[in-house]
């Protein structure tokens, strides 16, 4: 346990945020490669064959055999934010919980699933395939070149999984797409206006310039972070600011569209955009950033849609409703659409973790649908799987982000009975 530990605090204290420029030597930015290479380190270090692939991607192998089994982990993290008691990248063990940015969020389980595979190889097991570990480098920015670049240069898995989800198994994924809205800042009373790190994330803070009765005032208001599929989980500090201002400035068509259509919901409801289904539960909208963009404000929202709904239609639904309710120059644009991902939980792949998830904890839970969205959705036959059990604090995305230490030391076990399971049948 203890070279566990060190190997994820030698990660965790690399300052890994992506910053991606694709021109340069780093093409996901400086703490990212580094954050690799210490990857690469480790795992060679107990015996894997290791590869950097043009600093864009990079893998770690054992066992042999025609049939490649991927795992695939980021190393990226999301921007530390405000509000942690302890420095976001130095490891701490304290109360029995493990804290760092990235711990749950993907450095943790990539670390967990290193050490399962190194305690298989102590044992002797037989690797009747090949595993590969895949560690991306751009997961959180949305693009994901890194998985681009490999599927375009690199072998293709047969099948795996991805620990950066939740227990006991996922079988699907909601649709996840990146919104944007334009307003003009003429047509405003702000300034400037600037809230949020990160689409996907809940932001904690926003501060504006506006004007008022011919003076110029600043307001700046704090949140809750949370991941952006789970808004509920945090305060919108964009959200708060808008309801701040409503009823204390006038003509100001930001605040108005706030007032009208957002309020303080992340349903979807008074957008035009509420839809559900019985598979995989309710839409979910986060306000997720907003900026000014020379004569623009411009506000972002991290949409994640029904399996059973397309995207095209709630754009349209929602443009047809502000078009109707006095909006009608005011349109939303998609940036970026991650269709949804849908398997048979009664698969093969999926069978054989949820047996060893039952095995190692004895909670018989059903596999689930999630919000989230991982590497599943980069590669065929890619399931998420842990590490979170059903039950804990979600922390990911948030100040404080923690796992317990013992469900760090649970979450490895149940890798190393599924790996063995999969690639000794």
């Amino acid at each position: 346990m203890e070279k566990m530990i060190d190997d994820l605090r030698s990660i965790i204290n690399i300052n890994s945020v992506c910053e991606k420029d694709l021109s340069s030597a780093y093409p996901f930015g400086e703490g990212v490669h580094m954050a690799l290479n210490k990857a690469l380190e480790i795992c060679k270090s107990y015996g894997f064959e290791t590869k950097n692939c043009e600093n864009m991607i990079g893998y770690a192998e054992v066992g042999s055999g025609e049939t490649l089994m991927g795992i695939l982990v980021h190393l990226d993290v999301v921007p530390a934010g405000d509000g942690w008691d302890t420095d976001p990248f130095s490891l701490e063990i304290k109360d029995g919980k493990v804290y760092g940015r990235g711990v749950t969020d993907d450095k943790g389980p990539a670390i967990a699933v290193i050490h399962a595979i190194k305690e298989l190889l102590d044992e002797g097991v037989t690797f009747n395939k090949r595993v590969r570990i895949i560690f991306g480098q751009a997961e959180e920015t949305g693009a994901w070149e890194d998985m681009e670049y490999y599927k375009k240069n690199e072998e293709a898995v047969d099948f795996g999984f991805t620990p950066d989800a939740d227990f006991p198994a996922i079988y699907g994924e909601k649709g996840i797409a990146h919104l944007k809205i334009a307003f003009k800042k003429s047509d405003t009373c702000f300034n400037n206006v600037s809230g949020g790190t990160a689409i996907n994330m809940v932001p904690d803070s926003c501060t504006a310039s506006y004007s008022v009765h011919g003076e110029t005032k600043t307001l700046s208001v704090t949140g809750k972070a949370a991941h952006g599929s789970t808004p509920e989980d945090g305060e919108n500090a964009i959200s708060k600011l808008m309801n701040e201002l409503s009823g204390v400035v006038t003509d100001c068509k930001l605040v108005e569209f706030f007032h009208e259509f957002i309020k303080l919901e992340y349903n979807g409801e008074s957008l035009g955009g509420q839809v559900s289904d019985e598979a995989s539960g309710p839409a979910s909208y986060n306000i997720g950033k907003i900026e000014t963009v020379g004569d623009d404000i411009v506000l972002y929202i991290d949409l994640r849609y029904p399996v059973t709904f397309n995207l095209e239609d709630i754009v349209n639904a929602i443009n047809s409703h502000l078009s109707e309710n006095g909006f009608s120059d005011v349109k939303v644009e998609v940036i970026t659409n991650k269709p949804h991902v849908y398997m048979d939980k009664n698969g093969a792949v999926i069978q054989t973790l949820l047996s060893a998830y039952r095995d190692e904890t004895g909670d018989m839970s059903e596999p689930t649908v999630i919000g989230g969205g991982t590497y599943a959705r980069a590669m065929n036959g890619i399931v998420a799987f842990g590490p979170m059990l059903p039950g804990r604090e979600l922390t990911e995305h948030q100040a404080n982000e923690y796992i317990y230490l013992s469900d760090l030391i649970l979450a490895k076990e149940i890798y190393k009975t599924a790996i063995k399971r999969l690639v000794s049948e």
